[in-house]
């Protein structure tokens, strides 16, 4: 079977992201499928000049630009970019992932080479396109990017996407229920250690010695509600000396949780890490006795599943998050973890503080996290799903291959 697959991508590694991390996981598995894979990304990778770049052992295609190129001309450069490959490599099929801005170019190329254009929706172009304020959904710009990822999604040959939540908006949008296939985020179980012991070094080095460490790991940004856990552990401290707080990443938000802690007088019992190399972050998640994932409850975080708490599960951690829609998706409360409702610190607390004086429970928890993952939510077993579509795609398009293995 000689199945070519050209992914169009916003970014790719080596620059870190959930959106880098599934794409390697996809290229990866489609791989061991037996499938060959082509990966051009388009201008939001940087400004360049070379037409591709090798990244451990991966090759990338890139789309050459300058720094400050508008949307249209990194559309036009995706574009002219795309056509190229695709004479290049002679794909027997595009796959485009978000954003919107990949998918306009891909459907262009695609129709010319009468090529069959599948869409993946990871996120919608309305709400990474606007600011994540209420009101932001009125506005003419939110209005507008909603009309444009709208009309990608209803021409494209097939739509997939990553949870429930998205797969309901697409329907309601005008795509069909049987042109749309969830292809849910995952975990590669193998690179995830259960229960691994914790660097002793590293705990000494930040003065974590003797504490319970309550920590989140990721990008500071402001849906993500770490006030509501500073908040939350700001009350907890006076009957919990030994508690403290680690924070490792950066982000937009952390210059305010910064001046949240030192005005709540907790400064000296939160640890800032700043940005950590990739491979090293499993040694500061060793370190943390419950995460706590609070995202507020907006859109964004109401339909779309993030990554976090599938590796948390992975590694046997113990974690809370909030009751938005992309953590219900995930998370079996009380069984693989624990919920709260959204946007509220004194339920945040409430619920840590039940966790924390329940120790005994964890061992179950976390062996049925681990089991979840492990039979529900592993890249193999998601990867395979895109099977189904590119076959009923390429037997439209008059293949007579089997795309299954």
């Amino acid at each position: 079977m000689n199945l070519r697959i050209l992914h169009v991508l916003d970014h790719s590694a080596p620059l870190h992201s959930g959106y880098a991390f599934r794409t390697l996981s996809i290229l990866r598995e489609q791989q061991a499928l037996g499938w060959q894979t082509v990966a051009l990304t388009t201008p939001k990778q940087g400004p360049g000049s070379a037409l591709a770049e090798d990244v451990d052992g991966w090759t990338f295609h890139r789309t050459p630009s300058a720094s400050g190129t508008g949307l249209l001309q990194q559309m036009r450069l995706t574009g002219a970019r795309l056509a190229e490959l695709v004479t290049q490599t002679r794909p027997q099929l595009i796959h485009a992932h978000s954003p919107v801005l990949n998918a306009l170019p891909a459907l262009w190329v695609g129709r010319r080479a009468r090529l069959p254009v599948v869409y993946e929706m990871r996120a919608s172009w309305e709400d990474a396109a606007v600011d994540h304020g209420t009101t932001a959904q009125g506005s003419a710009r939110y209005r507008l990017s909603r009309a444009v990822e709208s009309f990608a999604l209803r021409r494209a040959d097939a739509v997939t996407t990553i949870c429930e939540g998205l797969r309901k908006d697409i329907e309601a949008r005008g795509v069909p229920e049987e042109r749309i296939t969830v292809i849910p985020n995952a975990v590669d179980v193998a690179a995830f250690r259960f229960g691994a012991e914790a660097d002793e070094a590293l705990r000494a080095r930040l003065g974590l010695q003797g504490a319970t460490v309550l920590g989140f790991a990721g990008s500071f940004y402001g849906y993500e509600g770490l006030h509501l856990l500073l908040e939350a552990a700001a009350r907890m401290m006076p009957g919990r000396p030994e508690l403290r707080v680690l924070l490792v990443g950066g982000g937009p938000q952390e210059a305010a949780l910064k001046v949240q802690a030192a005005s709540a007088g907790i400064g000296e019992r939160v640890v800032f890490t700043g940005r950590v190399p990739h491979d090293q972050v499993q040694r500061y998640y060793g370190l943390i006795d419950m995460l706590a994932y609070p995202r507020l409850p907006i859109r964004l975080t109401e339909l779309v599943t993030p990554l976090k708490p599938l590796e948390a599960m992975a590694q046997g951690r113990m974690f809370v998050a909030s009751d938005v829609g992309g953590h219900r998706e995930l998370v079996r409360d009380r069984d693989t973890g624990f919920l709260f409702r959204a946007g509220d610190a004194g339920a945040l607390q409430a619920v840590l503080e039940d966790v924390l004086d329940h120790r005994e429970a964890w061992p179950t928890v976390r062996a049925q996290a681990r089991r979840f993952v492990e039979v529900e939510r592993t890249w193999s077993a998601s990867v395979a799903r895109y099977a189904a579509v590119y076959e009923r795609l390429l037997a439209g398009a008059g293949s007579v291959q089997a795309v299954s293995a």
